[in-house]
């Protein structure tokens, strides 16, 4: 069974509640945008602009997908140890970078209530593969999505379902990292 589709068949059979996860601040969605032209009109989100570009993934991410963005946000790219950002954004490193980048990307849209759906179905958690080829884990902790990474990093999804016109941002407040 291909994830759409047991994304799809959940989707279609779970009546599960999504439980409020947008924030004020995240609150509209701009289905006429791409998921680069919202994080480049997002001040919150200069960080990971930076990255995107630099890791080359602007031309990926602006294309017809669709995509889900688990889209980090300044604050949890200063969580990472001091000179991180920096040495991801070299040159030398955009090979590096663009796995963790895409291992925050999954293929096709998959909203709040899809991932609810997976985690109900997998008993309390339920992994996602990203295009970078790692695993996300998404479990609950009581009406907030966690997502917990190889490296057993965790980050809180603090607002969801900002639906694009090629797909969807979910705004997170840590970066995930792939081993």
């Amino acid at each position: 069974m291909t994830a759409k589709f047991l994304i799809a068949a959940l989707v279609a059979t779970t009546a599960t509640a999504v439980p409020a996860l947008i924030t004020p601040a995240y609150a509209e969605t701009m289905p006429t945008t791409t998921i680069v032209d919202t994080a480049v009109a997002s001040p919150d989100h200069t960080t990971l602009v930076a990255a995107v570009k630099a890791a080359g993934l602007v031309d990926t991410l602006n294309s017809a997908g669709p995509f889900t963005v688990f889209a980090p946000t300044n604050a949890a790219f200063a969580k990472l140890p001091a000179g991180t950002v920096d040495t991801l954004l070299k040159p030398e490193n955009k090979a590096t970078l663009a796995k963790v980048l895409t291992y925050h990307v999954v293929a096709g849209k998959v909203t709040a209530a899809d991932v609810l759906g997976l985690i109900k179905a997998g008993n309390g958690t339920a992994k996602i593969t990203t295009v970078a080829g790692g695993t996300l884990t998404a479990s609950l902790m009581g009406n907030t999505v966690m997502l917990t990474d190889e490296k057993g990093g965790m980050a809180h999804v603090v607002a969801a379902d900002l639906m694009q016109k090629n797909g969807v941002i979910h705004v997170t407040d840590a970066v995930s990292l792939p081993n």
